[in-house]
């Protein structure tokens, strides 16, 4: 790096970085994407690395060698690459990248110097940086790798350069040898907690960069200026508006970003897909502690390039600001993946309880003093049902949930009684005595952001009737991943749906030209999808999100195979649509 601009072999070089994770797309379409980064204008790529995806269970890891495919990827397509391998990522995702083992187990001693947590960290990192380091422009023969990110956005969270300077450390110590750098928020009290001096800062804005770049150099004397995220869309949650920025507006800003001779990073250029139920979730207020806002599943972002991968006006906007900033023409764009042929519907005739598919996929279920929560019992993505036992005889009480997060259908003596959430946690009419409860409580995403990053999900306070606490709670949890043993699912045993009824739907959809899709999801409530073993995401009639994006290598002429998880009811006609 030189005092005001990087450097790449001896040479000034500015970078023009676009955020597309790698977990976020179909492999099969990576390089399609980085074709579209790059017709943009852009000359880099900026991923995260979500560790929870890669260690669900301590120890166990999953398919780490996604991220060096992903860089080879980028380097065969002749682009830079930024890496940000966290621990933590945010990135609207689950938990923030942080595996529920470990948050569940020290709780607020997270992203600090504890002895505990960088432990956990040492061992993901001695497994993840060995798909990095033989990428970086620095090794021989030369990679795309220019950038490794220390952490992320730490100085909205913490203060701890202890926890900092170790992990920086241990990216030496594994082998980083490219620059290294942080990413905060333009603001004293961010950068202050968020940079290590020797490492560059770079500040995450969407407006008034002058500003912003004025707060840095405060910080930061020297050094190339970068906008580490340049917020050029957003995201949208459950119940909420979608968000949208002006193509128009948001280019002005990226001129303006560019004008001051700073690099940048596109937030996102092209945001994609949270599969799997992968998406996080948010807490309102202004200091993040406030209702619960779950992720939807699209992570569209209103970027450039859309989530099923096609240019939008945004992307006409950004090219004509980047072509002014180019030495030579800007590459063509490459031809649009293939689409689904002709439209198909689908009955899904084949129904499971979900008492049965909990019988067979669930973990094995335990008698508890107190309800116990996810974490303890091993969920990170997936339900719980809680059994509880309400003594009698007894007149009738009201029923309340205190603490609990995030949902929950409740039945009484096997009858549907209401739905419960962390600010409505009283059933509507009073439990008797005698009486058998049982709560199906769903994790609507770990929060991704914010001082309540970490907190447990399910059942964290307890079940009251009146005044009372109901004990010898028995609970048993369903995984999401256990959906991934396809033959196991298969064998599920079926029966016509009473009308209404929650639990796992079945069938197939016979396709002639397979190619991208939309799965569209008339008068089902609340629940997951998927094509082929492959976990779309959740999807909920409460919008915005209405249909799922289905990625054109999932599907397979003629049959494929349809499952839907439906938590709350489903239509008089249990059909869906793709298109």
């Amino acid at each position: 790096m030189g005092e005001d601009h990087f450097e790449q072999d001896g040479r000034p070089v500015r970078l023009l970085s676009g955020a597309l994770h790698y977990f976020r797309v179909h492999e099969q379409q990576w390089r399609h994407r980085l074709a579209m980064l790059k017709a943009m204008g852009l000359n880099c790529v900026e991923t995260y690395v979500p560790w929870n995806l890669h260690e669900p269970h301590p120890g166990r890891y999953r398919d780490v060698a996604a991220v060096s495919r992903f860089l080879a990827a980028v380097h065969e397509a002749g682009l830079r690459a930024i890496v940000r391998p966290g621990p933590y990522i945010c990135a609207e995702w689950e938990n923030g990248g942080l595996p529920h083992w470990v948050t569940g187990a020290l709780g607020n001693r997270i992203r600090t110097r504890d002895p505990e947590y960088l432990a956990c960290v040492d061992a993901w990192f001695a497994e993840l940086l060995p798909m990095i380091v033989p990428h970086q422009s620095t090794a021989p023969g030369g990679g795309p790798v220019v950038l490794v990110q220390v952490e992320n956005e730490y100085g909205s969270y913490g203060s701890d350069t202890r926890h900092l300077r170790h992990l920086a450390d241990t990216l030496r110590a594994g082998g980083v040898t490219v620059p290294l750098f942080t990413s905060d928020g333009p603001e004293d009290h961010m950068l202050t907690g968020g940079s290590l001096p020797g490492v560059l800062a770079t500040v995450n804005f969407g407006s008034r960069p002058a500003e912003a770049f004025e707060t840095l150099r405060r910080h930061q004397p020297k050094g190339p200026l970068m906008c580490g995220e340049f917020w050029c869309g957003w995201f949208d949650h459950w119940g909420g508006a979608p968000a949208r920025r002006d193509p128009a507006e948001a280019a002005a800003t990226l001129r303006e970003i560019l004008s001051l001779g700073a690099s940048v990073n596109l937030y996102m250029a092209h945001g994609g897909t949270s599969f799997g139920g992968w998406a996080g979730a948010n807490r309102d207020g202004d200091l993040h502690d406030g209702p619960l806002r779950a992720d939807v599943t699209s992570y569209d972002y209103d970027a450039p390039v859309d989530e099923r991968g096609r240019p939008t006006a945004k992307f006409a906007a950004f090219r004509a600001v980047l072509a002014e900033f180019s030495d030579v023409p800007l590459p063509e764009l490459p031809p649009e993946p293939p689409q689904l042929g002709a439209p198909v519907s689908a009955e899904l005739s084949a129904w499971t309880s979900l008492d049965d598919v909990l019988a067979a996929l669930g973990g094995t279920e335990r008698t508890f003093g107190a309800p116990p929560t996810f974490e303890e019992l091993g969920v990170d993505r997936g339900l719980v049902r809680y059994r509880a036992t309400v003594p009698g005889p007894r007149q009738p009480y009201p029923l309340s949930v205190p603490g609990l997060r995030d949902r929950a259908v409740v039945l009484v003596d096997g009858v549907r009684a209401g739905v419960l959430t962390e600010e409505d946690d009283r059933l509507p009419e009073p439990v008797p005595g005698p009486a058998l409860v049982d709560l199906w409580v769903e994790s609507l995403g770990r929060v991704n952001y914010g001082p309540r990053l970490g907190e447990p999900k399910g059942i964290t306070g307890g079940i009251r009737h009146e005044r009372q606490y109901l004990h010898g709670v028995r609970a048993r949890g369903l995984r999401l991943d256990a959906f991934d043993d396809a033959v196991r699912v298969r064998t599920l045993p079926s029966a016509a749906a009473p009308a209404a009824a929650p639990g796992l739907y079945r069938g197939t959809a016979y396709v002639t030209t397979p190619g991208d899709a939309a799965l569209a999801l008339p008068g089902w409530t609340r629940g997951f999808a998927w094509i082929n073993g492959f976990n779309l995401g959740r999807y909920w009639s409460r919008g915005p999100q209405q249909s799922l994006y289905v990625p054109g290598p999932l599907l397979r002429p003629g049959a494929n195979e349809i499952w839907l998880l439906e938590l709350e009811a489903r239509p008089e006609t249990p059909s869906v649509h793709l298109a």
